[in-house]
């Protein structure tokens, strides 16, 4: 049997909210009550005590909840309202200092909870999420597996790829491919951009058809056990990929490859960025990467820690993160390359594949 990590989890957030006052804390981000309790319902609150954790949702999770919470909380189905049962839950129970998730609560939320609650209501930011930057073994399992899976798709695909098919219906091979073999949902839209197009990092998928000479970006995740995996690839299609494309190719490559050699736990996330950043900088194209390096990838794919240019943050010990360069020049194309990397004590450790070569679909 797989070790159960909840009771950790929410004795780890206890001694955070110790740390800063408070008598307990309403989990409303649901990626937080699932990485606290195992619930993957839509509609959920959770009250997390000194010496209880309540979970509050409504009568269309009244067989799955208990069954995935278990003993890791006291769940309570309220058939009309989640914020009723919640707000007797405080009445029966004072708390002088409750902290909510600043950033996930709605104002509305926020007031009626002001107005019923009888201590003080303290806005918080990230208790939850900065327990979840540092990831247990089978949480990086499930991100290797996500990986693993979606690999496979784009493997499945590629030889379909060509000239005078449309993003969209390269779009809809993958993700077909995606949950035929088994991921949970696209943790985000499917990227497929062409042409010129791929110079925007975060296209929408559009109707245009492949022309000869085309770059093909495609960025593209899957999700196992509620596990994030998060990938781009770019490719050449139609003919072989000419010197330029050669050129800027290779140089992201190259500084993709450094960062994956040299990225370390307790580094900031700027001295991160900074490993790749420097390699396109120096050749010129320090404009053309205006993303960051990368983020922290899990129950969401966009997660503490960040490995960007402004983050001082240092990256905890047993982060996952992504690692994707890339340039992007207005009216010629992008190149963009992405792995999934797990910062172990022995250093990084790739759980995707890392098949960067360039691939010309000719």
């Amino acid at each position: 049997m797989l070790p159960d990590h909840r009771a950790a989890r929410q004795a780890g957030l206890r001694a955070a909210l110790a740390s800063e006052g408070l008598d307990g804390l309403l989990v409303t981000h649901l990626p937080n009550v699932r990485y606290l309790t195992g619930f993957t319902g839509s509609a959920a609150l959770l009250l997390i005590l000194p010496d209880a954790a309540v979970l509050v949702t409504d009568f269309r999770y009244a067989t799955q909840a208990p069954r995935e919470v278990g003993e890791s909380a006291r769940v309570e189905i309220d058939a009309a309202s989640v914020w009723q049962r919640l707000l007797k839950q405080l009445q029966e129970r004072p708390i002088d200092a409750l902290g909510v998730e600043a950033q996930s609560l709605t104002i509305r939320d926020a007031e009626r909870l002001s107005g019923a609650a009888k201590g003080r209501v303290v806005p918080t930011t990230d208790m939850v999420e900065r327990l979840r930057a540092a990831k247990d073994p089978q949480e990086v399992q499930a991100i290797r597996c996500a990986a693993a899976l979606a690999q496979d798709a784009l493997a499945e695909v590629m030889p379909a790829i060509g000239v005078g098919r449309s993003e969209r219906e390269i779009a809809a091979d993958l993700e077909s491919a995606l949950r035929r073999r088994g991921s949970e949902w696209h943790p985000f839209p499917t990227i497929v951009a062409s042409g010129p197009r791929s110079a925007l990092p975060h296209a929408r998928t559009s109707a245009r058809v492949i022309e000869p000479g085309d770059w093909l970006l495609l960025d593209f995740g899957a999700q196992v056990d509620g596990y994030c995996a998060d990938l781009s690839r770019t490719v050449v299609v139609g003919r072989p990929a000419d010197e330029r494309q050669r050129a800027v190719y290779e140089l992201v490559a190259t500084a993709q490859r450094r960062a994956l050699e040299h990225l370390r736990p307790g580094m900031t996330g700027r001295e991160g960025d900074a490993l790749a950043r420097t390699v396109i900088a120096e050749r010129g194209f320090g404009d053309a990467f205006g993303h960051s390096l990368g983020h922290g990838l899990g129950l969401e794919v966009h997660e503490a820690p960040r490995v960007a240019a402004t983050a001082d943050a240092p990256i905890p010990l047993h982060a996952v993160v992504t690692v994707e360069p890339g340039i992007y020049l207005p009216g010629w194309g992008g190149v963009r390359l992405e792995d999934d990397v797990y910062l172990g004590p022995e250093g990084p450790e790739c759980l995707s594949d890392n098949r960067t070569e360039l691939v010309e679909l000719v």
